[in-house]
C-alpha cells in the first residue's frame, strides 16, 4: 500500500485530500504545518508528501528544499497542493524541487490521478543545490 503524507494548515482541505487518497487505496498521515510534516516525513520516508505553500513557520517550499537536500530522503515524490497561481510561483515551486504542482481549488479526482501520475514515473534526479537564495528572497507565509 502506498503512504502519503499530507500537510497543510487548512482542515477542510486536509480531510478532503486524506479521504480521496484513502479511497484510492493509499494509507494517509497528515500533518498541519511545516516542521512537524518535515520530522513526519524523515520518520515515516511516504511514498508521496502533499505540501501546502503557506503554512505558519515553515512554509512548503522551505519543506520540499530540506526534503531534496536530505540525500536520505530525496527520492520521494514532493508535490505542492497551493493556492499560489502565479507563473513565477510555479516556477520556485519546480526550482525548489516539487514533482508537481497542483493549484487550489482543486478537482480532488484530478488531484489523486496526478498524484498516481507522480508515482508511477521515474523521478528525474534534481541537482543537489536548489536556489535556496532565491526562493528564501520571495518567502511567503
Amino acid at each position: 500500500m502506498p503512504t502519503a503524507l499530507v500537510v497543510d494548515d487548512d482542515p477542510d482541505i486536509r480531510g478532503v485530500v486524506e479521504y480521496m487518497l484513502e479511497q484510492a487505496g493509499f494509507q494517509v498521515y497528515v500533518e498541519s504545518e511545516g516542521q512537524a510534516g518535515l520530522e513526519r516525513a524523515k520518520d515515516l520516508r511516504p511514498d508521496v508528501v502533499l505540501l501546502d505553500w503557506m503554512m505558519p513557520g515553515m512554509t512548503g517550499v522551505e519543506v520540499c528544499i530540506a526534503l531534496r537536500t536530505d540525500t536520505d530522503m530525496d527520492s520521494m515524490a514532493v508535490i505542492l497542493l497551493t493556492a499560489k497561481a502565479r507563473e513565477s510561483d510555479v516556477q520556485l515551486g519546480f526550482a525548489a524541487g516539487a514533482d508537481e504542482y497542483i493549484v487550489k481549488p482543486f478537482s480532488p479526482r484530478q488531484m489523486v490521478a496526478q498524484v498516481q501520475a507522480v508515482l508511477e514515473r521515474p523521478r528525474a534526479q534534481l541537482p543537489t543545490t536548489v536556489c535556496q537564495t532565491e526562493i528564501s528572497e520571495k518567502r511567503v507565509h
